[in-house]
């Protein structure tokens, strides 16, 4: 199953190699052993023994990766009104910790708002262009898990894109295809212009909330009692904002793992006290309290000082506004959304 990471922040930047790289549980280590507490113990002593542990998440993402994260660059040299922020995006096939080109990225870029994921690909090939995150003008997505018979409901949800958000599509993933249904409904299917505007957080839940409707509507139309339940742990920003759900339309199964933190960034700040793994950190040279506010949603925690995560719970949405305060809200839905237990 795929893993991301996002961090936002009003004033903080961090640097992509303290988030995506230092860590011993840092995103691009994530190849196949995870950290999930909350959901599975990671103490010997405890019920779950260490087989289990490693037996239940022995999942392999090695079929590429991506990276957005937000500049001001294109701002500074293009005087056409527009000062916000854009996403530069760099992907790749090759395990992250393989590509010398990122490494050398994360060790020199820093940023107050960054997307980063790693893929396990499903039933599309493993092509760059598949790889997420997806970019919209201003706007990035990317997605942990799967659209159920996608090949039979693709036809009709792209039907219910508009033109340049079906034409923004590169590759040939469930997760593209939504990305663009849901900038479709975040932007009222107005186009490629309405891409550098910014919406309210309650905009992109109610845009995203609706694409997983119409998703679901269709395999029921398509595919009718036979439509499998969908793992939706989706993710959007603007570059100051985020929402990120963490959804399955299935009365007892889970989706897959999603926290968030206010705290974790500190620590993974080479500026500040303390280290993700709990070492000793000689380039400190900030106070904790000088950090600025900010945001981390991530599939699985980074630091393994769980106390400062937060299990987003099933079926709830995180929304984080530009002033950095984060609000869970719980996703509500019709109950006959839910796939038929199998």
């Amino acid at each position: 199953m795929c893993r991301w990471f996002a961090y936002v922040s009003e004033t903080e930047q961090c640097l992509l190699e303290d988030v995506l790289i230092v860590p011993s549980h840092a995103l691009a280590k994530q190849v196949h052993e995870h950290y999930l507490p909350k959901l599975l113990s990671h103490d010997p002593h405890e019920i779950t023994t260490e087989h289990e542990i490693t037996a239940r998440n022995r999942l392999f993402n090695v079929d590429g990766f991506g990276v957005a994260w937000y500049t001001y660059a294109a701002a500074d040299f293009n005087h056409d009104g527009n000062s916000a922020e854009h996403p530069a995006l760099y992907k790749d096939n090759r395990p992250p910790l393989h590509d010398t080109n990122f490494r050398s990225i994360c060790a020199n870029t820093a940023s107050r708002a960054v997307f980063a994921h790693i893929r396990a690909a499903t039933a599309t090939p493993v092509v760059t262009v598949n790889n997420h995150p997806f970019v919209f003008g201003r706007h990035t997505f990317m997605h942990n898990g799967e659209i159920s018979d996608f090949i039979a409901i693709c036809r009709d949800m792209v039907d219910l894109m508009d033109k340049d958000a079906y034409g923004n599509i590169s590759g040939s993933t469930d997760s593209e295809h939504f990305a663009a249904l849901y900038i479709t409904y975040l932007t009222g299917g107005k186009g490629k212009a309405s891409w550098e505007k910014q919406y309210t957080t309650e905009q992109m839940r109610d845009a995203m909330r609706n694409a997983v409707g119409a998703v679901v509507k269709l395999q029921q139309k398509n595919i009718g009692d036979k439509a499998k339940p969908n793992s939706l742990n989706l993710c959007a920003t603007d570059g100051s904002q985020i929402v990120a759900f963490r959804f399955r339309n299935h009365a007892i199964e889970q989706p897959p793992s999603l926290y968030y933190s206010t705290k974790a960034g500190v620590t993974l700040n080479r500026k500040y006290p303390d280290h993700p793994d709990g070492k000793e950190n000689p380039k400190a040279h900030k106070k904790p309290e000088e950090h600025g506010s900010h945001v981390i949603v991530a599939s699985e925690p980074t630091t393994y000082n769980s106390k400062d995560w937060n299990l987003i719970e099933k079926n709830h949405c995180l929304m984080v506004e530009t002033s950095g305060r984060p609000h869970i809200d719980k996703v509500e839905y019709p109950t006959e959304w839910n796939a038929a237990m199998k």
